[in-house]
């Protein structure tokens, strides 16, 4: 499936559409549960009584759109985002993801964070302008890196101090002002875990609208230190070899494959060794 984003619809609008519309935060999907996420009638949107909406482009040829609306209507269901995500294929995944993140930029842009002046949409780009003092706001983006750190044929997971699921996962902590994504995985690594690393390799990124972050996975090699868990952000953290891993994250999200991945490199690379 091949998406190509835009901010205004070619003309004339697709016949059918994909909407991706949420109330309260929540996907809309339609009912029955198992009928899947699919195209609707364009005219479908108008019907849903949105209370904003906004233009993504165009999936495979079709119209993309997201929109807010007030209440769930009749022959539909509401769904968490992530809840959903997990239940859609990539392509599908990645434009909810670009939808939830519009609102949100939408949500939060308003005003003029300069001088409150209510703002309005540009014409021609992703951007709110201010009609008062020209400042424009585009939908903000939060670079947040992951690490998995190798130590021969073990690999580095922590559970969060406060986390819902259980999943130990690789480490993972946001950018400063300042500071490149390679100087952040060495300070919070150092932060989260007490220890050092390097050969510090990309593996790949990952938009994740909860509620704005980049994701930017890389692999390294423990270098020094002794696990030692940052308090307040590490509920525990330990080494685990191929053969004995906690619960990890799904596939769905780029820890998911991060982890699967560098496990089945050491699986192999230990099955070469033989």
């Amino acid at each position: 499936m091949n998406f190509l984003p835009a901010v205004q619809p070619q003309q004339p609008a697709t016949a059918h559409a994909w909407c991706y519309v949420f109330v309260e935060g929540r996907l809309l999907l339609p009912l029955p549960e198992d009928a899947g996420f699919a195209p609707q009638p364009s005219a479908q949107l108008e019907a849903i009584a949105p209370v904003t909406r906004h233009y993504l482009g165009q999936l495979d040829g079709l119209d993309c759109w997201v929109a807010r609306a007030e209440a769930v209507p009749e022959g539909w269901r509401s769904v968490p985002l992530r809840a959903a995500m997990m239940a859609l294929n990539e392509p599908l995944m990645m434009v909810a993801s670009r939808a939830a993140q519009v609102l949100e930029w939408e949500r939060t842009h308003r005003y003029c964070g300069v001088c409150g002046t209510p703002t309005e949409l540009h014409a021609s780009e992703r951007a709110r302008r201010c009609p008062a003092c020209g400042h424009s706001a585009y939908p903000r983006l939060s670079p947040a890196m992951m690490c998995l750190v190798t130590r021969g044929r073990e690999l580095l997971l922590a559970r969060a101090v406060n986390s819902v699921t259980g999943f130990y996962s690789a480490l993972a902590g946001f950018v400063e002002a300042g500071e490149s994504l390679e100087d952040c995985v060495h300070r919070e690594v150092a932060e989260e875990v007490g220890l050092q690393v390097k050969n510090l390799r990309y593996f790949g990124s990952q938009s994740w609208p909860f509620p704005h972050s980049l994701m930017v996975a890389y692999t390294a090699e423990w270098a020094g230190g002794d696990i030692v868990p940052q308090a307040d952000e590490i509920g525990d953290a330990r080494w685990f070899t191929p053969e004995n891993l906690p619960p990890i994250p799904p596939r769905f999200s780029i820890a998911g494959h991060l982890i699967r991945d560098t496990v089945e490199a050491l699986v192999q690379a230990g099955a070469g060794g033989r």
